[in-house]
């Protein structure tokens, strides 16, 4: 199905806009040139220069995933961002496109893709998503206090065109969260597929808490919840640890 994509030139934020499409068929993607108070986890804003880079909402109707596994969700939508960015990225001497738990996507050490997922409930059921994303993709030079930001044009040294970037991404979203049945076997392979993308899926490295613990340790699993277990033995739902750069 090919998403029906709406672009303003300027709003405050996709996803609020596209909330006020909630009845519109899955696929339905609201995108803007210019965003004016886009949302990140933990509260945080998303640099973007206008015009340079994807910001955008789609709307998702995941109805083999139940509400007690909507991490596979996120899953879902992460794994189709980064396997788009790795697509846009061959050829080039760009590193490793991986996932940050939970689906922050990077290239090397640096942050090109920035998401917040906002499931809407009704039982045990999800009755929608809104996905909101956004994709560094054409600008050059960042003056916000994000430590580690990155766009697609670092290593490609060319501007992508936009709208049919986003077609194409969108269609690859949808696609795999529709062909997705939530059977027992998928749901093994998917676990596999982000694990294997997981930045700093391997070795040690260092973690923090909330309240300034620091210590190191390596990525033991990753639950089907979303659950982070370290070599510690210590586990941790998101925003209970953080990864030190």
């Amino acid at each position: 199905m090919k998403p029906v994509i709406h672009w303003m030139p300027e709003c405050a934020s996709t996803s609020a806009e596209l909330a006020r499409m909630a009845d519109a068929p899955a696929g339905t993607t609201v995108a803007t040139h210019c965003q004016t108070a886009g949302r990140g986890q933990r509260g945080n804003s998303w640099e973007a220069k206008p015009g340079h880079n994807l910001t955008f909402s789609v709307l998702l109707r995941p109805e083999t995933i139940p509400a007690a596994r909507q991490f596979e969700l996120s899953m879902l939508v992460a794994l189709a961002v980064a396997d788009t960015v790795s697509g846009l990225l061959e050829g080039t001497d760009a590193p490793e496109v991986t996932v940050k738990w939970p689906n922050d996507i990077y290239i090397g050490d640096s942050k090109v893709c920035g998401m917040l997922i906002e499931n809407s409930l009704r039982g045990r059921d999800i009755e929608h998503s809104i996905a909101g994303i956004g994709v560094n993709i054409n600008q050059r030079r960042f003056v916000s206090d994000a430590p580690n930001p990155v766009s697609v044009i670092s290593y490609t040294g060319r501007e992508i065109m936009l709208e049919p970037l986003l077609d194409e991404l969108c269609t690859r979203i949808v696609h795999d969260v529709e062909a997705y049945t939530g059977t027992p076997a998928d749901a093994s392979t998917l676990l596999e597929r982000y694990r294997s993308r997981l930045w700093r899926g391997y070795g040690i490295h260092p973690f923090r808490t909330p309240d300034g613990e620091r210590f190191k340790a390596a990525i033991e699993s990753i639950a089907p919840d979303g659950t982070l277990t370290l070599s510690n033995g210590r586990s941790f739902a998101f925003k209970e640890v953080i990864f030190e750069l």
